[in-house]
């Protein structure tokens, strides 16, 4: 099991910051997500990483990227969950994965 690390301000200044990644920051709040309880959030996002299915390892000079495609459970309970992205980075020094970005799959976007 991978030991998982979502940044605060991932989060706050850019997953739902409206003006940093307009499309992104709609589409989480529409979910039920809010910066008020971005642990929430973060939650989530952790809990897509172990659920969904690893679409791609890339090594880099950074260390190793993953991307996870799956479900998210949201805070307004949709019966069909969305579909997004995930990409995570395990940087050879640091025992746990660090969120890069997050976003929704095509055809997922409300």
């Amino acid at each position: 099991m991978h030991v998982m690390h979502v940044d605060e301000r991932k989060i706050l200044d850019y997953l739902l910051n409206k003006e940093r990644s307009r499309g992104k920051a709609a589409f989480f709040m529409a979910m039920g997500f809010e910066a008020s309880q971005w642990e929430v959030f973060a939650r989530a996002l952790k809990q897509q990483a172990f659920s969904g299915t690893l679409s791609s390892t890339v090594e880099s000079p950074y260390g190793t990227r993953y991307t996870v495609d799956g479900p998210i459970e949201t805070p307004n309970k949709r019966t069909q969950m969305p579909n997004i992205r995930t990409v995570w980075i395990k940087e050879s020094a640091i025992a746990e994965w660090r969120l890069v970005t997050a976003y929704p799959l095509k055809g997922d976007i409300p």
